[in-house]
C-alpha cells in the first residue's frame, strides 16, 4: 500500500508538471491544418455494443480518397520536418557511423563456409563464400544489383548439405510474399526453377540436393494480396529442373485453415521434420516423415498442442526436443520414435533457473542457449545431459549463432550489446577457446557509454528487467532527454544489442532505455502468458511503471521523456498514449496493431489471436475495447507530440491501422502538440528495408525528438 500510496504522489505531480511544460513546449507554436480524411457513418455491433468506424475508407490503401490524403498527409510531416536545423546534422552522422564493415554468423555446409557481408552503407547485405577460413572470400549473392533502390531483399537462405547449391527467397518492397530460386554455388548462376507465392516459409534441402521442401498459400487475388487474409498454408516438395506445377504436396490440412507448416530435413537426411503451428501459439504439434520411404504416411509424433517443442537433431530414431511441457524455463527431452509414449519420454537436461531458448548438437555436444535476467548464457553438455562448461562471453549482451553438424568440431557466434557491434567469434569445442573471425571497427568510443540493468516494481508489484545505456557520468538531475523502448508480446525477449540509431540518440545527449515487459519472453512462458488475452493490460501497467521510475529516479521528466515501439510495439505505444497522454513529452508508434477490434480481418492478423484475443468472443471483445489505441482516443485531451511511421506495403500489419489511428488523433487534439504520419513507399514492415531508407527514417523520429523534447539545435555543440 505504501508503494502505491508514493506512486499516487509522483502521478500527481507528474501531471502538473508535464501541463507546465507542454504549454511552455508549445508556446507560440501554430496548430497544423490537417488533411481531411475520408469517412464514412459505418457502426459495427459488437455483442450488444455499438462501435464507430469513421475512418473504415482508409482500409482500402488504393483508393483515390485514400491516396489523396496520403499525398496530403506526407506533404504536411515531411514539411514539418524539413524546417526542423538538426535534422541534417543527425542524417550525416548516421551515414558516417553506419559506414562501417558488418558480418553475420558463418554457416558452414559441406567444405565451404557462407556469410553476408555489408561494406558499411549498401542498401542490403552481400553473400559471400569461402573454400576455407583464410581464403579469399566469394561474391555469391549481390541483392543490390536486384533493384536501383535496393527495395529487393534476401528473406532467407538454405545451403544443400554438399553446399553447391543455394535456394534463397527475395522479397519485393518488404512485403511477407516470397519467391524462390535455386543458385550453383560454383558458377555463381541461377538455375531455372522459380517457387512463388512462398510466405512465412523456410527452404530445406533433401540430403541429395535434388530438391527441397517449402510452405506456400495458394496464389492471391493480385489486387487485394496485400490485405486478403492468408489461411490454408501447406507444404511442399521442389523437384529441381521441374515446373512448380509438378511440385508434390506434403501436407495440408483442410479441416484446419489457420494451421501453419514448416519442413526441415534431418541433418542424417532421414527424417523431415513437420512443425506444425496455429497462429503465434507458441505451442506447437509436431510430425515427421521417413524419406528412406517414398510413399511411407506421415506420422503424427506429438499431435496435442499442449507444449513447444523445438526439434534440435536425432540420434537415429531418437529425435530431441527443447519443450517447455512441465517446465515452464523449458528442459531438452529425447523421445525415441519407435516407443514414444510419454512415459517413455527421457529428461536430457533440466529445467534451470534460466530460460532455455534452444539448443544444438556439435562435436556430439548440446550447445543450449539461455536466457538470464534478458541477457545471454551459453552452456555446453555432453550427449547424455552433463553440464560441461559454459561459455565466457564478453559481457552482459546477446549471443547468436553456434549452429551446425553433430559431426563439426567448430562453430560459430556473434556478440553484441548496447555499447558494441556484433563482433564474430569462432568457438572450438574441444579446448572451448574463442577467437575473433571478424570484429567491426565504428567511429566510436564504447568505453564512453555503460549500460546497468535495473528492477523495477509494475503497478501490481511484479518486478520487472529494465536496461538503460547512456554515456558514463550522466547527471541525474532531471533533465535528460530519455527514449524509452518496449514490445511486450508474442514470447519475444528483447535483448542488447548495438543501434547506429541509438548511439546517435545517446551522442546527442539522450539517454536510452529498454524495458522487459511481461507478454516477452524473459522468463519463460508464464512470462508471456501474464501479458496475454485478458492480462494484456499488464502489458501497458509494465511500460507505464517503467517511464515513472526513469522520472522518479531523475533520469528525466515528462516534458523530456519519449516512448517508442513498433508492431506490437507499436500498440504498447498507442494503447499508453491514449491511457497516460501527460507522461510523455513525445510518442513514436511505428507499424502499430492500433484497431484491436479489427486485425484479425487481414493478411495474417487472425494468427495474433492467441496473444490478444479477438472481438470476436465477447468476454475477449471487452478487454480489448478497453486498450484499443483507435478506441481510446478522446476529444479534448491535449496529446503529446506524435510521429506515427507506417509503410504503404506493410502486408504485416496492414497500414489502415496507422492510418486510422492518425485520422481519430489528430481530429481529437485539443492541443498545440503536432500529430504527424510518416507514410513509406515502397516499404513494408521493416524486414529487408534498404539501409538508404532506414537512415531517413530514424533521422525523421531523432529531429522529431529534438523539436519536440526542447533539445538543442545542435545536438553535438559544434
Amino acid at each position: 500500500m505504501a508503494h502505491l500510496r508514493y506512486a499516487s504522489l509522483i502521478l500527481a505531480a507528474l501531471a502538473l508538471c508535464t501541463a507546465s511544460a507542454l504549454a511552455q513546449q508549445n508556446d507560440g507554436v501554430k496548430e497544423l491544418d490537417y488533411p481531411a480524411a475520408p469517412t464514412s457513418n459505418q457502426v459495427d455491433d459488437y455483442h450488444g455494443t455499438k462501435v464507430a468506424d469513421p475512418y473504415r475508407p482508409l482500409e482500402d490503401p488504393d483508393s483515390a480518397p485514400t491516396r489523396a490524403w496520403i499525398a496530403d498527409e506526407n506533404k504536411l510531416t515531411f514539411g514539418y520536418l524539413e524546417q526542423i536545423p538538426a535534422r541534417e546534422k543527425i542524417r550525416a552522422r548516421m551515414k558516417e557511423l553506419l559506414n562501417y564493415e558488418r558480418f553475420s554468423v558463418p554457416e558452414k555446409k559441406g567444405q565451404r563456409y557462407f556469410y553476408s557481408h555489408n561494406s558499411g552503407l549498401q542498401n542490403q547485405s552481400v553473400l559471400y563464400w569461402l573454400p576455407a577460413l583464410d581464403a579469399a572470400p566469394k561474391v555469391l549473392l549481390d541483392p543490390n544489383t536486384l533493384s536501383a533502390d535496393g527495395t529487393v531483399a534476401v528473406s532467407g537462405t538454405s545451403f544443400s548439405d554438399d553446399g553447391g547449391l543455394l535456394a534463397y527467397s527475395l522479397s519485393s518492397s518488404g512485403s511477407d510474399w516470397l519467391e524462390w530460386h535455386v543458385r550453383d554455388v560454383a558458377t555463381g548462376k541461377d538455375l531455372p526453377d522459380v517457387v512463388k507465392w512462398s510466405k512465412f516459409s523456410g527452404a530445406s534441402f533433401t540430403k541429395d540436393g535434388k530438391g527441397f521442401f517449402y510452405s506456400r498459400y495458394d496464389a492471391p487475388k493480385e489486387q487485394s494480396m496485400l490485405r486478403d487474409s492468408n489461411y490454408y498454408h501447406k507444404l511442399y516438395y521442389h523437384k529441381l529442373g521441374t515446373p512448380q506445377s509438378d511440385d508434390i504436396l506434403i501436407y495440408k490440412r483442410d479441416d484446419h485453415k489457420e494451421w501453419g507448416f514448416g519442413g526441415s530435413v534431418t541433418d542424417d537426411g532421414r527424417y523431415l521434420i513437420i512443425n506444425a503451428t496455429v497462429g503465434t501459439d507458441p505451442k506447437n504439434r509436431v510430425y515427421y516423415k521417413d524419406l528412406t520411404k517414398p510413399n511411407g504416411a506421415v506420422v503424427a509424433l506429438l499431435d496435442e498442442q499442449d507444449a513447444s517443442y523445438n526439434f534440435i537433431d536425432n540420434d537415429g530414431p531418437v529425435f530431441w526436443f527443447v519443450t517447455n511441457l512441465d517446465a515452464p524455463l523449458s528442459r531438452v527431452i529425447a523421445i525415441d520414435t519407435r516407443n514414444s509414449a510419454r512415459q517413455h519420454w527421457k529428461t536430457l537436461i533440466p529445467e534451470s533457473k534460466e530460460t532455455l531458448l534452444g539448443a544444438s548438437v556439435v562435436d556430439d555436444k548440446f550447445v543450449a542457449s539461455y536466457l538470464k535476467d534478458a541477457h545471454s548464457e551459453v552452456k555446453i553438455f555432453d550427449i547424455q545431459g552433463k553440464h560441461l562448461r559454459t561459455v565466457q562471453t564478453p559481457g552482459l549482451g546477446t549471443v547468436a549463432g553456434f549452429g551446425g553438424k553433430r559431426s563439426d568440431k567448430e562453430t560459430f557466434y556473434s556478440y553484441t550489446s548496447y555499447s558494441a557491434p556484433a563482433s564474430i567469434y569462432r568457438y572450438d569445442l574441444a579446448s572451448g577457446q574463442s577467437t575473433v573471425f571478424r570484429k567491426p571497427v565504428v567511429k566510436f568510443n564504447p568505453d564512453d557509454y555503460e549500460t546497468r540493468q535495473i528492477f523495477y516494481n509494475s503497478k501490481d508489484g511484479t518486478r520487472v528487467p529494465m536496461f538503460i545505456t547512456a554515456r558514463k557520468g550522466v547527471k541525474l538531475d532531471g533533465s535528460n532527454p530519455t527514449l524509452l523502448y518496449g514490445y511486450g508480446g508474442f514470447d519475444i525477449s528483447l535483448t542488447p544489442s548495438f543501434s547506429v540509431g541509438n548511439l546517435v540518440w545517446m551522442e546527442m545527449g539522450g539517454v536510452y532505455a529498454v524495458a522487459n515487459l511481461r507478454g516477452g519472453g524473459e522468463y519463460g512462458e508464464p512470462w508471456h502468458l501474464a501479458g496475454t488475452k485478458l492480462h494484456k493490460q499488464n502489458v501497458f501497467d509494465d511500460f507505464i511503471a517503467a517511464a515513472e521510475w526513469l522520472i522518479a529516479n531523475k533520469y528525466t521528466q515528462p516534458a523530456k521523456l519519449a516512448i517508442s515501439g513498433r508492431s506490437n510495439g507499436g500498440l504498447l505505444v498507442g494503447a499508453c498514449l491514449a491511457q497516460r497522454p501527460e507522461l510523455y513529452g513525445a510518442t513514436l508508434p511505428g507499424v502499430g496493431v492500433m484497431d484491436m477490434l479489427r486485425f484479425h480481418k487481414f493478411t495474417i492478423g487472425w494468427a495474433w489471436t492467441p496473444d490478444y484475443g479477438s472481438s470476436d468472443d465477447a468476454e475477449e471483445f471487452k478487454a480489448i475495447y478497453k486498450y484499443s489505441p483507435l478506441h481510446n482516443l478522446k476529444a479534448g485531451i491535449k496529446y503529446p507530440p506524435t510521429l506515427i511511421v507506417t509503410a504503404d506495403h506493410d502486408d504485416r500489419v496492414v497500414p489502415a491501422h496507422s492510418f486510422k489511428f492518425a485520422a481519430a488523433l489528430q481530429a481529437a487534439q485539443a492541443g498545440p502538440a503536432p500529430v504527424l504520419i510518416r507514410i513509406e513507399t515502397k516499404a513494408g514492415h521493416g524486414a529487408g528495408k534498404p539501409i538508404s531508407k532506414a537512415i531517413e527514417e530514424i533521422t525523421d523520429e531523432w529531429s522529431f525528438l529534438v523539436k519536440s523534447l526542447g533539445m538543442k539545435d545542435d545536438p553535438w555543440g559544434q
